[in-house]
This record gives C-alpha cells, structure tokens and sequence, in this order.
C-alpha cells in the first residue's frame, strides 16, 4: 500500500505540458522549450502532451496555445479567445509564445534585461507572424526565411510515411531550446558590449569615432548615440583594424555616412595612394568598412571619411 502511495505521489510530480495537435508552429514550439528550460533548471520532471482532449486539457500544469483561456496565476496561456491575450506596449499582440516568455523569460535567461532582449529579437517575431500580421515592406518578390518558414520545415513531409507530428515536433522543441540557450548568450554579450560602447562614446574625444580594443557585437546602442558614424575595432585573428560605418535607425545596410566613393573597392597600394594612409589595406566596395594595419591608420581613415 505505502508503495502504491509513493508510485502515485511520484507520478503526480511529474508535470503535465499541454499544448494542440496535428500541425504546429513556431509559437507553441517555443513556448514549449521555454517551459521546458524551466524546469529543467528547476531539475523537474515533466512529459509533454499533444491532445485537444478538454481533460488532459484542464489537468494540465502549463497549458498553452490551446484551451481558449488566458490566465497567468493558472499557466494557462492561449490567445485564440475572443478578445486576445493583450498587446505589448508597442501594439504587437501576444501569442503564446510571448505570453509564457512573460512570465516565464526572466527566469530561464537570468534577468528581466536579457528576457526584453529575446522578447524583441525572437518572441515579438514569432507572436506577429501566429497572429497573422505582417510587419516586414517587401521590396521585391524575394522574402527573408524567417525562424518561422523553418519551423514548417521541420513538419513531416506529405508523403512521410515514417514521420509523425509528435515525433517532428519534440525534435523541433529540442532546436527551439538550442536557439534559446544561443540568443540568451548572445543577448548576455550584447549587454556587455553596450556597457564598454558606452564607456567609449562617453571616453570618446570625437564623438563622431568609436574605438574598442576588440569588437564587440553593438545591438542597438547606436541609437542612443546619434552622433557616431564611424566604429574603429582591433581584429585580433588577422592583427588589424577595421573601420565600419554606424547603419541609420532603422535601416540595414544604409549608413549614417559612407566611406568617399572613390575608395570603393580599393586594396592596398591604390588605396593607400588614393587616401594618404601608409597602411590602409581594403575599402569594401559597398562603402560600409575599410581596413588598415595599425590603430593609428584606421583613425586617420575615419577622419578623412567623416571630413568628406
């Protein structure tokens, strides 16, 4: 008897994640890996459901994208509802994802600031796209693959006769988590890297030039400080200097001021004749990054190119 109250006792441990059926997307996917990051960290047991069975359903202990009730004190987290699950402060809605990343990112990233991070750069994406709008200006007929277009990859192929959804979709969960565990390291670094571009800008004698010691991934620090053009790093694996143009707000690839046209292309002597610079090395044709074999030839660089 005490055996059986023990088994039962163990049982009732293991916690019930609740998620629909059949095809899934990148918003229940990485819920899932969310609550399952927690807990892992948490070192509990737990074992994932696929059901619209409504008593699965209501015993479960995360419930989420499916159900039709929101309700954060209750871990239960779907957006189907008439109504929503709410918007963020900027006007994107909450898909499940979003919501369990909520409550629940801070926790499994190891603070609120790394959490905001991926909530911007991986959950606002995923909770638009679940929500059917579109936020992307296409330009052409040519579309980003996108963290969501892969998640359909992963479904079983038409034909499949060995695949199932369950299967495809407990190896996707296993990706998500992989990505998550990346950008939360990631995001780390970029909090790093925001404090020692700061500290430069701030130790900066002309605040139109940035230089670091070594590169560091900038985020999106730039937009804080408008007046930086040009970010001057060392490049330990090949012992030089770069020189990159700061990109406008908002915008890949259009800089708040370009390298001078003639430069474009250049390498080496032609390029050393063409700017003055005795150990300039390459100018990318694209006038966004330029190349020098000392710290001194890189500044000089800069101050040519931000007097032009």
């Amino acid at each position: 008897m005490n055996y059986l109250k023990n088994h039962m006792k163990k049982i009732s441990r293991i916690k019930k994640l609740v998620t629909h059926d059949g095809l899934f997307h990148s918003d229940d996917v990485f819920a899932c890996a969310t609550i399952s990051l927690l807990l892992e960290k948490k070192k509990e047991k737990f074992k994932i459901f696929r059901t619209r069975d409504e008593k699965i359903i209501n015993n479960g202990d995360y419930v989420f994208d499916v159900g039709g009730i929101f309700d954060e004190n209750k871990n239960r987290f779907d957006h189907h509802q008439k109504g929503g699950a709410g918007k963020r402060e900027n006007g994107i809605e909450y898909a499940s994802f979003g919501l369990v990343w909520r409550k629940y990112g801070p926790m499994v990233a190891g603070s609120l600031a790394v959490a905001k991070i991926i909530d911007e750069n991986i959950a606002s994406p995923i909770d638009v796209d679940d929500n059917g709008i579109s936020i992307f200006k296409k330009t052409s007929r040519i579309s980003p693959f996108l963290i969501q277009d892969f998640v359909k990859l992963m479904r079983p192929a038409e034909d499949s006769k060995e695949e199932n959804y369950d299967m495809c979709f407990m190896q996707m969960v296993n990706i998500a988590k992989t990505i998550l565990l990346r950008s939360i390291l990631h995001a780390k670094e970029t909090q790093h890297a925001e404090l020692m571009i700061a500290k430069a800008y701030k130790d900066a004698a002309n605040k139109k030039i940035i230089i670091l010691n070594k590169y560091y991934p900038p985020g999106k620090i730039f937009y804080k400080f408008p007046e930086v053009l040009f970010l001057i790093y060392y490049k330990e694996i090949n012992d030089t200097w770069v020189v990159k143009t700061i990109n406008k707000d908002g915008e890949d690839y259009i800089s708040r001021k370009d390298f001078p046209l003639a430069w474009g292309g250049l390498e080496d002597e032609n390029l050393q004749k063409m700017t003055g610079v005795k150990d300039a090395i390459f100018c990318h044709k694209g006038l966004f990054l330029a190349v020098a074999k000392t710290k001194k030839g890189a500044i000089k660089l800069a101050e040519i190119a931000v007097k032009s």
